[in-house]
């Protein structure tokens, strides 16, 4: 508790310095801060020392200027911001906003998920490691979503793409090597059907994170049925989280490795 509270008053000091006419930091009765971004924006800026766990800008809604100035206050704060759902008009004012050689705009290919840092700024290794294998290509936005969220917690991640039942004989030597690479959990992304849950669950040593994405159509489309199908599962050990919800999937096979990690050593 010491600790925690030397931590909190130290955010405190470090959150005062980076006050901006746009920005203000208030104590709360629980004795952690909350900064807010003119009148639009309360962030939680300890969350990541308080629980393992970065807060996260969801784009989605938000205006272009909202997200780079939300963003802008992050990186202030803690050298680095996650965005996940940025648009392509979002995206290039990031690149713009944070196109001096001091900051790095990153992101895998056209994939929505959108890391902003200082140049010098890189995530504490935690050891822990997450093993991500996707059913099929248009599984990847997603499973990248959850890629970005695990290594911004520290974690190595290994994704595979493209292992789906269609041709389940894709799957096994991934599923071996990863396994054999000391993964200490495992995102599963599947659309349509959404069986590569179940199966990965039956087959692995590890705890099994289903990840339904809403790639397919028709009856059941847009995720339901991979949804369903996955909650359905006769496989112990697989836990599943929303359509689409890469960040819930990435943070909690993220804590389990990191977790892992500790215990390993």
């Amino acid at each position: 508790m010491a600790d925690q509270t030397a931590n909190l008053d130290a955010a405190l000091a470090a959150f005062s310095a980076f006050g901006t006419s746009a920005t203000t930091t208030t104590a709360t009765a629980s004795g952690t801060t909350i900064t807010a971004v003119e009148d639009f924006a309360r962030l939680d800026l300890e969350r990541q020392g308080r629980s393992g766990r970065p807060e996260v800008v969801y784009a989605a809604g938000k205006t272009t200027e909202q997200v780079v100035a939300i963003v802008g206050r992050m990186v202030a704060a803690r050298g680095m911001a996650l965005a996940s759902r940025v648009d392509a008009a979002q995206y290039a004012a990031l690149a713009t906003a944070f196109a001096a050689p001091e900051f790095a705009v990153e992101r895998r290919g056209d994939f929505p998920t959108v890391m902003v840092r200082r140049a010098e700024f890189a995530p504490a290794r935690t050891g822990g490691h997450v093993g991500i294998l996707t059913a099929g290509t248009s599984d990847l936005p997603v499973a990248d979503e959850a890629r970005a969220m695990a290594e911004a917690m520290g974690c190595r991640v290994t994704l595979v793409a493209d292992v789906g039942v269609a041709g389940l004989h894709r799957l096994f030597a991934p599923l071996r090597a990863l396994l054999d690479d000391g993964v200490a959990t495992l995102i599963v992304a599947a659309g349509m059907d959404g069986a590569l849950p179940s199966v990965v669950a039956g087959l692995a040593t590890v705890p099994t994170i289903g990840l339904p994405t809403s790639v397919g159509y028709g009856a059941g489309g847009g995720g339901v049925a991979a949804l369903l199908s996955m909650l359905q599962t006769c496989a112990p050990g697989l836990t599943v989280v929303n359509i689409d919800n890469g960040i819930g999937a990435g943070a909690t096979a993220a804590m389990i490795a990191n977790q892992s990690a500790v215990a390993s050593r």
